[in-house]
């Protein structure tokens, strides 16, 4: 059954110069004719759209299928940018049998028509809605080819599937046996990339999704110049009057090409100041939602205040010891100097613990959706219990975890469709994609 035309904007419905219409289906010259007669392919032409006592001049693209982004026929309208304009377009073209898209519905198309895959996909949608400069670098290098280690995994485990299955089947028949040992030797270098994936999958993650950081620490910490210090500009006020942050700041920013997340909290004191009180309540959720907790200790003191140590220690494995004023006084560890802008330490110490001790370059091109972390830690698991199985086990055991791995990596690529996954990942995208 042909699916039946589409349209979107692909632009936003707001006042501007331009407003760009995508049009997706099968026979749209015969469809569109009432409208406009299409040009040359890829060839951007001047057309007079008349409907319904409008005659509105568009620039008019026509790509033919299967050569467009959809695999099929598809037309985008460039017309003047007035929002109303726009809607009543499209409320012709569904007088023409063209509906309005759905969200991703385009890209959806896309996928299944095989003009891309459903990595490259998720990449886009991750460009989409970046809102870093690391963010879209990110997106970007996920884009396009499979990954390699991707075609080397399926190159290698293919035959070994092959083998397992016949030893299944054919094996008491033919006296054909599987060579555990060989096929662990061979297999370990794709387990072990499984891992390394992990390892930047992690790092990618946190970078696609911002570094949820807390700073905490007593009145006069240094949380509130730190916070400053990190988000390029002055959001929270700083005097050297205890409480003066009174609830959570928060703010996006970009920092050292992190993208973070900042939480500038109350000091933690015991305090009779109801509205203090209440900015220190608020203190505890942010402590669980975090990534990161900074806990900022000045370091002229002597030791930490036992009372926060006390409020930080259900979060001691995301705590970092963060020594602030560290031009006052000598200490190890991380020491900085926000109000001079000393944060060296800080930076390395954050790459190492959040994306351990990568750089962001080296994440561009590794997995970083929730869907693909996963199914990586499947396809990890199941190579791990390949490995651990002993000589003279049942081939069904091998030929089992192997089908599995081989089963992961397809539902990883799009080669293996749910239904259920494409719904999840098209929500999110635009009506015009």
């Amino acid at each position: 059954m042909t699916p039946e035309p589409i349209c979107a904007p692909a632009t936003p419905l707001l006042p501007a110069a331009v407003a760009v219409v995508r049009v997706s289906g099968t026979g749209l010259p015969a469809i569109l004719a009432p409208l406009l007669a299409l040009p040359e392919p890829r060839v951007a032409s001047l057309r007079t759209l008349r409907w319904g006592g409008f005659a509105e001049r568009a620039l008019v693209l026509f790509f033919p299928a299967p050569a467009s982004y959809t695999g099929e026929d598809l037309v985008e309208l460039q017309v003047h940018g007035n929002p109303l304009l726009v809607r009543r377009l499209l409320e012709h073209l569904g007088t023409l049998g063209v509906r309005l898209a759905e969200p991703g519905e385009f890209t959806r198309r896309a996928l299944l028509n095989s003009k891309q895959g459903l990595l490259e996909a998720e990449a886009l949608r991750d460009l989409v809605a970046a809102e870093t400069d690391t963010q879209i670098r990110l997106a970007q290098a996920r884009a396009g080819a499979l990954p390699p280690w991707i075609l080397a995994a399926r190159e290698a485990l293919a035959p070994w599937v092959a083998r397992a299955e016949a030893a299944v089947d054919y094996g008491d028949e033919e006296d054909i046996l599987l060579d555990l040992l060989a096929l662990c030797r061979v297999l370990e270098p794709v387990r072990q990339q499984f891992h390394v994936e992990q390892v930047r999958c992690r790092a990618a993650r946190h970078l696609q999704d911002g570094l949820r950081l807390a700073l905490v620490g007593r009145p006069n910490a240094g949380k509130s110049t730190l916070f400053n210090a990190l988000a390029g500009e002055d959001r929270a006020i700083v005097t050297d009057i205890p409480g003066t942050t009174r609830d959570v700041l928060e703010v996006r920013c970009e920092w050292r090409g992190l993208p973070l997340r900042l939480y500038d909290t109350a000091g933690l004191r015991d305090t009779e100041d109801p509205v203090e009180r209440l900015g220190v309540a608020r203190v505890a959720p942010v402590l669980e939602g975090a990534d990161l907790v900074l806990h900022l200790w000045p370091a002229p003191d002597a030791a930490p205040d036992p009372a926060l140590q006390a409020v930080l220690a259900p979060f001691a494995a995301k705590v970092l010891e963060v020594r602030t004023f560290g031009d006052l006084a000598a200490v190890p560890g991380v020491a900085i100097a926000a109000h001079r802008g000393e944060l060296d330490a800080l930076e390395g110490a954050l790459k190492d613990r959040i994306l351990g001790g990568l750089a962001p370059d080296a994440c561009l091109g590794a997995l970083a959706t929730q869907r693909q972390a996963g199914l990586l830690e499947d396809l990890a698991r199941q190579m791990d219990l390949l490995a651990g199985l002993e000589p003279g086990c049942p081939p069904e055991l091998p030929a089992s975890l192997l089908q599995g791995a081989w089963g992961l990596l397809a539902q990883l690529t799009g080669e293996d469709r749910a239904e259920r996954t494409l719904d999840e990942l098209f929500s999110g995208f635009c009506l015009g994609k």
